[in-house]
């Protein structure tokens, strides 16, 4: 038996009010195009299929695209609702869509549904188990509903049947209190550990489909892994090469767990330099990107004092800029502990020019020039209407 793991496609997803979607559709012809080189039996999606419980209408059809062409490939579909989807959504049509194998679990069900591959080795059970609030089960934590839901399959189960038996679940799992790595896009705050679930629940299953993390990592030294996202969503990815999980499972369980990597239609990387310095390096990444700057681009400038329109100015060499980062910045927000600890001494202070020049001085460790301090003490007499 063999599948592909991924997750986390969070189609329809917007950054920086850049619309992902033709990125997403590049990765996702790049993902049918993997699942048919390999001759995977499956393509397993672990949940987060949208970015939001209400897609927009192109995601959709994104989505049915993708479906359709995996299935014109032969290729079965296995996918559960993440905690971005609409489970009653992501529901719509399971049971006729199941026949032509396209395998659904987006709403919770008191009995987990479950897919059969008779293979010739053995037998492959895949469990789905999307997500699903504490709430909804009676419980307080998601351990517990894991837990609960879990008991229920096992009390079912004959254990001493011979076959693979892979869990394709969406929830935030640790091993042993140790955390996944995160990155910057995922916005769910985990708090007080409600929403740990421990790996060790998982003993038995031959396999673990995870999603909910956007890094591809294993949970633990057990058969238990995230495929993570397939497109980077924030520039703290930046460093990340995005995977898709090809699994191989044989007559005596899990045979291998091997990452492909993911090639995106656009990067999502960052430059920094002076505004100056920004423009004419893109002489040279021209040559070395052979003219395309359709990457996404977090500039961080380096200059000081003030600048006219540089995001305007930056976008015409690159095209996809997304965010401009001030360097000065960052260093001021290291200052922020200081700043706060003075702010006595700055309240201090007799007058508003003199306050102004003093937050001047700590945030660019540098004075006020006599044609500032005249602009300034201009401004604050036309605000308080003595100009």
């Amino acid at each position: 038996m063999i599948f592909l793991h991924v997750a986390d496609l969070h189609l329809g997803k917007v950054v920086n009010d850049f619309s992902m979607l033709e990125d997403q559709k590049f990765i996702l012809e790049q993902i049918c195009g993997m699942a048919k080189e390999n001759h995977a039996d499956a393509v397993v999606i672990a949940g987060d299929i949208y970015d939001r419980a209400i897609p927009p209408g192109e995601a959709v059809t994104l989505l049915d695209s993708f479906l359709n062409t995996l299935t014109m490939l032969d290729i079965q579909v296995i996918m559960i609702s993440g905690n971005h989807d609409s489970p009653e959504r992501i529901s719509f049509g399971e049971n006729l869509l199941s026949r032509q194998g396209v395998h659904i679990s987006g709403m919770y069900k008191a009995e987990l549904t479950k897919i059969v591959f008779k293979e010739e080795e053995r037998e492959t059970e895949f469990v789905l188990l999307p997500f699903v609030k504490p709430a909804q089960i009676g419980v307080r934590t998601s351990g517990e509903a894991v837990e609960r839901m879990l008991e229920c399959y096992w009390q079912e189960e004959d254990k001493k049947k011979p076959k693979n038996r892979v869990l394709v679940t969406h929830f935030f799992v640790t091993h042993q209190g140790k955390e996944p790595e995160l990155s910057d896009s995922e916005t769910t705050i985990h708090v007080g550990g409600l929403d740990n679930v421990d790996a060790s629940l998982f003993q038995g299953f031959d396999y673990v489909a995870l999603g909910h993390i956007h890094k591809p990592q294993q949970i633990g030294e057990g058969p238990v892994w995230y495929a993570g996202a397939p497109l980077k969503y924030s520039f703290g990815e930046t460093s990340q090469t995005k995977k898709a999980l090809l699994i191989r499972l044989g007559g005596k369980g899990l045979e291998e767990v091997r990452p492909l990597s993911l090639r995106p239609m656009r990067e999502m990387r960052k430059i920094e330099g002076s505004l100056k310095e920004i423009l004419e390096g893109a002489i040279e990444d021209s040559v070395e990107r052979n003219g395309q700057y359709q990457d996404y681009i977090q500039a961080i400038l380096t200059d000081e004092g003030e600048l006219i329109d540089p995001i305007g100015t930056i976008r015409s060499v690159y095209p996809n800029v997304m965010q401009i980062v001030r360097k000065e910045a960052e260093h001021a927000s290291d200052e922020g502990v200081i700043l706060k600890n003075k702010s006595r001494m700055l309240a201090g202070q007799r007058d508003v020019i003199s306050l102004f020049e003093a937050f001047y001085q700590e945030v660019r460790q540098a004075e006020l020039t006599d044609e500032s301090r005249q602009a300034v003490t201009d401004i604050v007499k036309e605000l308080e209407g003595n100009g």
